[in-house]
């Protein structure tokens, strides 16, 4: 097990030190770039030439690569040019980290909470009206875009029938602030009141970003579910005499999450991309938000940051899944 956890970090290091390239390369050919963004129209071609200059962005492709990297190696990936100018691209992310990571949480426990079940009773139900209502369902929640299910959410629930708020993470209240996580630090503080405004303001981004995970596990763990039903040592068990909830936990359940753990774990890492746009209809404050605001300002360090962090996350939920898939399936870690 040791063994194959080395294998896998040394594997998580080349592809972020890939990726950091690749990365690099591309924001640098992207048309206008910072000098514009910060000049606009106004500004003349010597103020253009300063400013490059003083961006180090006049000189090689390699050497600024090389710069960026041992930096980068010590936490310092610049300041912030256009999102928030004088910040630091770390501090940026460290300030915007927790309301993305609330919101994907609550996003992947929506999904899972509910695709993991009805999926098993779908399966169960093979052919009946709860599967077939089931499939449909999924399929709309795979083919509707986030953007357009997360404006449709915010015109019904907050601006029609008033229920919920439309924006931001939490009102205007006097909260105490501890770890930057508003429900947990709502908790430790006892200011129930600011818990329960957070969590309204997490209740329609989250269901919007949960839709596609949820519809992914939900098929993911129908189809596993009934690949094991029809298994040989299934119908053994049953014929044995074994209750349904022994044949269910130990036999069906336990073989059939091999390819939903999966499934879960690239749900979790993928969820970045939808938080872009929920971020952006719901003015959520999170790294989505500011990834767009990076992309529209041209702000190299934000971007930087942010998209390393998120392949880091990704590659690290990805290398989480393989463990507990070594745990599940002893014989993937001789392979």
């Amino acid at each position: 097990m040791l063994r194959y956890t080395v294998r896998r970090l040394l594997q998580l290091v080349l592809v972020v030190g890939v990726l950091s390239l690749l990365l690099f390369a591309w924001l640098r050919s992207l048309p206008g770039g910072p000098v514009s963004a910060l000049l606009g129209e106004r500004g003349t071609e010597e103020s253009r030439r300063e400013l490059t200059a003083l961006l180090g962005l006049d000189q090689p492709i390699y050497v600024q690569y090389f710069k960026f990297l041992g930096r980068a190696l010590s936490g310092d990936f610049g300041t912030s040019l256009g999102v928030q100018p004088g910040t630091t691209a770390v501090d940026l992310f460290l300030e915007r980290f927790p309301a993305t990571l609330e919101l994907s949480f609550c996003a992947i426990v929506l999904a899972i909470a509910a695709g993991i079940p009805l999926g098993y009773l779908a399966a169960r139900r093979r052919g009946r009206w709860f599967d077939n209502a089931g499939v449909i369902g999924s399929l709309i929640g795979v083919a509707v875009p986030v953007f357009f299910l997360a404006f449709v959410l915010k015109h019904i629930f907050a601006v029609e029938l008033q229920w919920l708020p439309s924006a931001g993470r939490q009102d205007d209240i006097s909260a105490t602030r501890v770890t930057g996580f508003y429900v947990f630090d709502g908790i430790i503080t006892g200011e129930w009141d600011a818990v329960w405004n957070s969590l309204e303001h997490l209740i329609l981004p989250s269901i919007a970003l949960a839709t596609i995970p949820f519809a992914v596990i939900f098929r993911i763990t129908r189809a596993a579910v009934l690949d094991v039903l029809d298994e040989d040592y299934v119908r053994t068990a049953e014929s044995k005499g074994l209750t349904a909830q022994v044949v269910r936990r130990r036999h069906v359940l336990r073989n059939a999450m091999l390819p939903v753990v999966t499934t879960i774990g690239l749900q979790t890492g993928a969820l970045l991309a939808g938080a872009v746009l929920t971020e952006k209809v719901f003015s959520f404050p999170g790294l989505g938000e500011a990834l767009a605001l990076g992309f529209e300002r041209r702000d190299y360090p934000v971007l930087q940051v942010l998209i390393i962090v998120a392949a880091m996350v990704y590659v690290f939920v990805n290398l989480l899944v393989d463990l507990s898939y070594a745990l599940i399936d002893p014989r993937v870690r001789t392979r």
